[in-house]
């Protein structure tokens, strides 16, 4: 997988570089050149992996996802090329776990083949990523949903045979329970792409944005397009989420991995100062923070994909928040000091560590923004603390004193600690 991602997807990263260009389906052009590669993967058995046997891949679990996961950050078109592009990946799982039969068959099996994309659209503009202030509707009429409302960020959406849409179904259920998915051809009437939504680095005049805007506009579809049953959006919505995160974890161990194989190489290749960079205790300090932090985020990462295996379900979900956290961190540390290292390569277009920084924003965007998995992380910690009892803390060194000096009372006969320490 090494060679094959550094010898044929990355080339393929250079000659397709936009942010749309792995979803385009109908660029002729891209897809001549990478159908062989995806035939190559499957060949080797490494096709769709993230997917169990039964839905045509391997079932190798989190902890061996990791370790593909960690080579294939290193290109941006190699999780296409071996099929496990986001979001598809989510929305197959999704299909597989809540869709009918005919679903199964109109759309994931096409997915899993790798000839068509798909969107998830979810977040509005309203309210981000907080489906409590969600306001996009969907109500019956005889044997049908009309979804009505906006949703934002809807990656893909201009490429996407299909969205997954989270609406509200009952406005009157708790928080949690008012949200339904449906599923949605994309050539249904009345949705409207506002406009492509173009992140950093996107040139405006060339319409490179690839997030949807898109409007509902009394968009019909029959009842069972629900995936799920009805209120059980966010049941559905986390089933994904947690998935996606870690997977964006994995791969993002490899960026750094490949940011920081370049900052080895600059700094053994470029003189300053009448010596090389490798020799400046500046650089040597850049070199060894990389190193360790890069080894305790990758560890952190494994254990979580071991827990996800191991574990009853749900039993990684603080591990997963905690890898969502640190990642954005992590990755940010990393490529600036590489950028840093490699003076005003750095800031050029003339290395890959230009679209690293500027894709680093999102990360800490993506499937739910850092502050909220921050909370989590802490809520899960304090959830079971116990307060101390009395007025000093459990901890309180002369409340332990006595205690310890009134438990060994018989042995050290009233001694006091020096007494009994001599």
């Amino acid at each position: 997988m090494r060679d094959f991602v550094k010898n044929e997807c990355e080339p393929i990263d250079i000659l397709f570089p936009h942010h749309g260009d792995p979803y385009d389906t109908k660029n002729a052009k891209a897809r001549a050149v990478i159908a062989p590669l995806q035939e190559a993967v499957k060949a080797q058995g490494l096709w769709a992996c993230h997917l169990d046997p039964h839905l045509g891949g391997k079932g190798y679990g989190q902890l061996k996802l990791a370790y593909m996961n960690e080579i294939l950050g290193r290109s941006y078109w190699a999780p296409t090329i071996f099929g496990t592009a986001a979001p598809d990946t989510g929305n197959a799982e999704i299909l597989a776990m809540f869709g009918t039969d005919d679903q199964k068959a109109r759309y994931l099996q096409p997915l899993l083949d790798g000839t068509i994309v798909s969107t998830f659209s979810m977040t509005e503009p309203q309210a981000g990523a907080d489906p409590k202030e969600f306001v996009c509707r969907a109500y019956q009429e005889g044997n049908e949903w009309v979804i009505e409302g906006e949703k934002w960020f809807s990656s893909n959406a201009r490429y996407a045979a299909f969205l997954i849409v989270m609406a509200v179904t009952d406005l009157d259920a708790p928080a949690h329970s008012r949200m339904s998915m449906l599923v949605v051809p994309t050539d249904t009437p009345g949705i409207e792409i506002v406009r492509n939504v173009g992140t950093i680095g996107d040139d405006p005049a060339h319409d490179e944005g690839i997030h949807g805007y898109i409007r509902y506009n009394k968009v019909r579809v029959p009842l069972d397009a629900m995936l799920g049953g009805p209120g059980e959006g966010f049941k559905v919505a986390q089933a994904r989420l947690g998935g996606g995160r870690v997977h964006h974890a994995m791969r993002t161990v490899g960026k750094c991995q490949r940011a920081f194989e370049m900052m080895q190489e600059r700094v053994v290749s470029r003189r300053t100062q009448g010596k090389l960079l490798a020799d400046h205790q500046f650089v040597q300090g850049m070199i060894a923070d990389t190193a360790i932090e890069l080894e305790q985020y990758r560890l952190l990462v494994l254990k979580t994909a071991w827990v996800i295996d191991n574990e009853p379900h749900g039993a990684a979900r603080t591990l997963i928040a905690m890898c969502k956290v640190a990642m954005a961190k992590i990755y940010h540390d990393i490529v600036q000091r590489a950028i840093q290292i490699h003076g005003s390569y750095g800031v050029t277009n003339e290395t890959p560590l230009a679209a690293m920084w500027m894709g680093l924003p999102s990360l800490a965007l993506a499937d739910g923004p850092t502050e909220v998995h921050k909370v989590q992380v802490a809520k899960a910690f304090t959830r079971h603390a116990k307060p101390s009892v009395g007025l000093f803390p459990s901890e309180h060194i002369p409340t332990r004193r006595d205690a310890a000096l009134a438990k060994y009372a018989d042995i050290l006969g009233g001694a006091s600690v020096l007494e009994a320490a001599e």
